[in-house]
């Protein structure tokens, strides 16, 4: 075993899109810098991890693929557990992957939390000449639905980093506020000294929650 590595937060961040748009290559150009030409379709759950600074603090990206599932509609609640952050993934080539879209948004927010953070991402804007969704179109519903939006191309890398750098910062600014709003219920809980306020529950012992 190496070091531990360091890090402040683990941030779950799920890819959810029709098959073929490009998921599990955005995950290993995120990830580990990769692209692969084998489009066959991912087999088995997977997660890659990367360490990224957001100011002063470390944060663990733990990115998610639905690996294949999406085929079969077998992805299961287990999946969404625990995520804060979502890319719902489409292909500016396939107009029927950009259909799909509103099915995918209704499937994670029946079982990811409320204020989960989600970005609809356009893939694939290396093959423009064959586009099929306009840029325009989709920023606009990823608008009117109150989505963060990018378009990406996980083959030549362009706002592939930028997309997930913008998730993981609106997931860390969600945690920042909330972490001010309790430490400001704490105070004044503890000035009102009623039964049991003093002994602030025990955390859940989750990674993402120990501030080093």
């Amino acid at each position: 075993m190496g070091a531990v590595e360091d890090y402040n937060f683990v941030f779950k961040v799920v890819l959810v899109g029709e098959s073929g748009v490009g998921k599990t290559n955005l995950l290993s150009r995120f990830t580990r810098n990769e692209f692969n030409h084998d489009s066959r379709t991912t087999i088995g759950v997977e997660f890659s991890t990367r360490t990224v600074l957001l100011g002063t603090a470390a944060v663990k990206a733990q990115i998610w693929d639905t690996a294949g599932l999406e085929r079969y509609r077998a992805i299961t609640s287990a999946y969404y557990r625990g995520a804060v952050g979502a890319l719902v993934v489409f292909d500016i080539t396939k107009h029927q992957t950009y259909e799909a879209v509103e099915r995918w948004l209704k499937e994670l927010y029946d079982h990811a939390e409320a204020t989960i953070v989600v970005m609809l991402v356009g893939n694939k804007t290396d093959l423009a000449q064959a586009r099929e969704v306009p840029a325009e179109e989709a920023k606009m519903f990823a608008d009117s639905k109150g989505l963060l939006f990018a378009e990406t191309s996980a083959l030549d890398s362009t706002n592939v980093e930028q997309a997930f750098e913008t998730v993981l910062k609106e997931i860390f600014s969600k945690v920042q506020k909330r972490k001010q709003r309790s430490s400001q219920d704490a105070t004044v809980s503890l000035s009102g000294e009623s039964p049991g306020s003093a002994a602030p529950a025990q955390p859940e012992r989750r990674p993402c929650c120990v501030a080093l």
